[in-house]
């Protein structure tokens, strides 16, 4: 696969500079050093998953491309959807397959979790009373961990007390979340990917099964913070809609699969030979399981109530 390093380094380049302006404008006013942090923080985190699997794909003698960075207009989103690697042909070795899945989430997460602690450790921990709209980052068990290493206490609070997001920390924390996001073991996602190399053809069926188990998710998560919000004294329409709007990721996740299916000629995944996996396999299996639970984010975003 010959290389169009123009179009790779300016695609790159776009990312950074909407990355760059996402991150300068999350706050009250733009702020060039925010914009600096953040864009900085994701960029190096994306670009160490994109990587962990461009090596990984050549190493194992696997023609790929370097990474394609998708570059978002930065009102609308975080700047970013991250960025793909192309390969000539599906990999149908099963043991090649979960090497290559599982290498992006694992270099990115050896460079978002140290990044993450650095950014807690710039981090100020108060009491701040929530502007109307505000969004309220979600917990993982990591998350949670990390802020207890750094901070000493497991936050947020009873009375209110939570970790105020250094750029660089946010910014890591939109790393883990796309990292989880990746790892959901559906279709051609890097957990499909794992997925698919673990149990071969039951692959298309598992993963039907689970893509309707993203839509009852965020159903789920809608419906309990309507409840939630609604004993805060919020209006049931209010409720609704805040409910709706932190649900809202799970079923927008379940459309791009579907997206990708239809674009696969809908199946969710190339299939793959008979080989069954190596001991070692398996267990890298195991533990990338084991990261998802990790890192699992069930209310990713939620609405702060004024």
């Amino acid at each position: 696969m010959k290389p169009n390093r123009g179009k790779h380094l300016l695609l790159f380049a776009l990312t950074c500079a909407t990355t760059f302006l996402s991150g300068a404008g999350l706050g009250d006013n733009f702020d060039l050093h925010r914009g600096l942090f953040f864009s900085g923080t994701l960029m190096t985190i994306l670009l160490c998953h994109e990587m962990g699997h461009y090596v990984v794909a050549r190493m194992h003698g696997i023609p790929a491309s370097l990474p394609y960075f998708i570059p978002l207009p930065p009102v609308i989103s975080l700047g970013t959807l991250g960025a793909v690697i192309q390969m000539d042909e599906p990999i149908e070795d099963r043991n090649k397959l979960v090497d290559v899945g599982a290498a992006g989430p694992l270099a990115g997460l050896c460079a978002a979790i140290p990044l993450l602690i650095y950014g807690l450790s710039l981090s100020t921990v108060a009491v701040t009373p929530p502007d109307e709209g505000a969004m309220l980052e979600g917990n993982s068990l990591l998350y949670l961990g990390l802020k207890y290493l750094v901070h000493g206490e497991v936050l947020p609070t009873a009375e209110g007390l939570d970790v105020q997001l250094h750029p660089m920390a946010f910014a890591s924390w939109v790393g883990l979340l796309l990292t989880m996001i990746n790892l959901l073991p559906i279709g051609q996602l890097d957990g499909g990917h794992i997925l698919c190399g673990a149990i071969g053809e039951k692959h298309e069926r598992v993963s039907g099964w689970l893509h309707w188990l993203l839509l009852a998710v965020g159903g789920l998560v809608a419906t309990v913070l309507t409840v939630e919000y609604m004993d805060e004294g919020l209006a049931f329409a209010d409720a609704l809609l805040a409910g709706g709007k932190a649900g809202l990721p799970w079923c927008v996740w379940a459309g791009m699969l579907l997206f990708m299916r239809r674009m696969s000629g809908g199946i969710y995944h190339p299939p793959v030979g008979q080989t069954p996996l190596s001991r070692s396999r398996n267990a890298l299996v195991v533990v990338l399981l084991l990261v998802l639970i990790l890192i699992f984010t069930p209310i990713p975003l939620r609405e702060a109530l004024p």
